[in-house]
This record gives structure tokens, sequence and C-alpha cells, in this order.
């Protein structure tokens, strides 16, 4: 099968295209940001005509759903490496997933702010809301055993948003700069005291 520029889609099929299509926009979001992905950027840098991604993603939302759910993705995974790396231990297991969480945050700033943008979430493209579900999931499961005594899931719930608030500050270069702090690791080690109480000595 042909593009329309007269090159051979990838796999021969539709789902080779727009498979390559998803892995472009990933390559790109993380070279240059999530202003670069344009319908037309993408479809130049994966080799086909400028109309091609609209026969998969009638909308530019659709593909970037699709992007930021790859980003989804690749969250979950490191962050389970995060924690096959750790012990039983709860508190060392959400010290693991939310130093994941901050690490993925710094290391793919472009796909980060894709996949929490407003207007990908408020569509709900691919339920794009539900895929960040199983990874609060294990926080709240964590929580539970650290503090039993709380609603898991708002502690969970506030945890996550400080952590948000960390790794958004912290790409800014604002924490930085009021904190004169020049690693996250103290900061993260402040937010998880401040919702689940200092560590045991």
């Amino acid at each position: 099968m042909q593009t329309e520029e007269g090159r051979p889609e990838s796999g021969g099929d539709g789902g080779g295209l727009r498979d390559r299509l998803i892995d472009t926009g990933v390559a790109l979001v993380d070279a240059e940001g999530a202003a670069a992905l344009s319908l037309r950027e993408i479809a130049r840098r994966a080799g086909v005509s400028h109309g091609a991604p609209r026969r998969y993603f009638p909308t530019h939302l659709e593909l970037l759903s699709a992007i930021a759910r790859q980003g989804f993705a690749q969250l979950g995974a490191e962050a389970g490496r995060a924690l096959d790396g750790t012990g039983p231990e709860p508190r060392a297991r959400l010290t693991a997933l939310a130093g994941a969480y901050l690490a993925f945050a710094a290391e793919h700033r472009g796909m980060y702010e894709l996949m929490f943008r407003h207007d990908l979430l408020e569509s709900d493209g691919l339920g794009l809301r539900e895929t960040s579900l199983p990874l609060f999931g294990m926080l709240t499961d964590l929580v539970a055993r650290v503090r039993p005594e709380t609603e898991p899931a708002v502690v969970a719930g506030a945890l996550w948003a400080n952590l948000h608030g960390v790794a958004q500050l912290w790409g800014w270069g604002s924490l930085q700069l009021a904190s004169g702090a020049d690693d996250v690791a103290p900061l993260l080690a402040a937010v998880l005291d401040a919702h689940l109480g200092p560590e045991p000595r």
C-alpha cells in the first residue's frame, strides 16, 4: 500500500501507519515539547502527507490523546520498575513510587505536560482520565498501609496533588529559586512527611 506521497506505509496496513503516527508524536513531544505537536509536523516526520493522520485521527485532540495515553503507559511501567526494586515496607514503596513520578516529570517534560492538559482530559478521548487510575490505586493502597486510620483515597489525592505541584514548579525552576534546593529529594521527603507523618527513626 502506498502513502499519498507514493511511499509504502509501515507494516503495509492502516494499523501500522496509525502506530507510526503515535510513535512519531511520542518522539516529537520528548524532543521538542507539546507545542511542537501539530498534525502537519507529525505527518511530515512520519513521512506521509499532511492529510493522512485524519484517516485515523479525525481531530487533533484524538491524536494528542493517543500520544498522551502512551505517556501514561510509560509512567506506569517506570513506576512498576521502581516498585520492583523496593522491599515490602509500604513507606519505602511510597517513596519509590513518588520518586518515579517526579523523575518521569523531569525527564519527559513535554509528555508530562501533555498528559495533564485540561482539554485532553476534558474531552476524555480514549478514556484518558481512566489511564491514571491504576497508578492512583497503587498510591491509595500504600497510603492505606501507612495510615490506616485515614480515608486513604483522600490522603492519596492530596499527596498526588502535592507531587504534581512539585513536578510543575520544579520544571519551571520556581522551586529551586524559592527554596534554594538543587535536588528534589529533600522536597519529596518533606511532602511525604506532611501527608504521612514523619518517618520513624
